[in-house]
């Protein structure tokens, strides 16, 4: 008998009373049944964000966990990072209990993020550099907050297929956000700094972590005009 893939990764000491907990999710290919390599490039790119929310004072009582996949690419109606995630969600629950979940994606992960995040733990998604082709569903994405880290000048995913979804999650009933980032392509390096410190704030906001003394405003507590204004549908 095969052994049941592992799809959660736990690296992190269980802390004691946790607050929420935090689902990395790494990008991948478009195509491919090979399994990820020992030295895996995406997966690197999103362990520099965990340091990033370890390092942050409001993700002390989070559970950090991170995805793992079966094989490196969607792979069409196989779509098989979804498959991986939702197993990692049922793993997390099983492991620390029904906490509120904040899905922090790039890329493929960012896609399979938002496919699984009709999981009732799930409380919102943070998308970097999402792969969003069109006919995406987001009926399901009704309650939860979207949002989106994308560099125009990304030439690998569409920022305007980006700005596309957020509009109809947003008709959806979501809480969708866009933001234009200065910088960082596809692969988040140029500028990491800012691209770290943005996705943190957004999984503390959207976890409902409370803000450092002097930090800034929470975003959700603009309308939602203030919100789709950041996203004009002419750009």
């Amino acid at each position: 008998m095969t052994a049941r893939h592992r799809a959660l990764d736990l690296p992190e000491p269980q802390v004691t009373a946790p607050a929420g907990a935090v689902l990395v999710l790494h990008g991948g290919r478009a195509d491919s049944v090979a399994p990820p390599p020992p030295l895996n490039l995406p997966d690197l790119r999103m362990r520099a964000f965990a340091r990033a929310l370890r390092e942050d004072p409001r993700h002390a009582d989070v559970v950090l966990g991170f995805v793992r996949y079966r094989v490196r690419g969607w792979n069409g109606e196989e779509a098989d990072p979804v498959r991986d995630a939702r197993q990692a969600l049922a793993d997390l629950a099983a492991a620390v209990g029904p906490l509120p979940v904040v899905l922090l994606g790039h890329s493929m992960g960012a896609r399979a993020a938002l496919r699984v995040a009709d999981d009732p733990h799930v409380r919102g998604v943070v998308a970097l550099a999402p792969w969003c082709p069109p006919g995406e569903p987001v009926a399901h994405l009704r309650d939860r907050a979207v949002v989106a880290l994308h560099d125009p000048a990304d030439a690998m995913t569409s920022a305007a297929g980006t700005w596309a979804l957020l509009r109809r999650a947003e008709a959806a009933g979501a809480r969708a956000l866009g933001v234009r980032m200065p910088g960082g392509r596809h692969t988040m390096v140029r500028r990491s700094g800012l691209w770290h410190r943005t996705a943190v704030r957004f999984t503390a906001e959207t976890l409902g972590l409370p803000a450092p003394p002097g930090g800034p405003e929470p975003v959700w507590t603009v309308g939602p005009t203030d919100v789709a204004e950041l996203v004009p549908a002419h750009r």
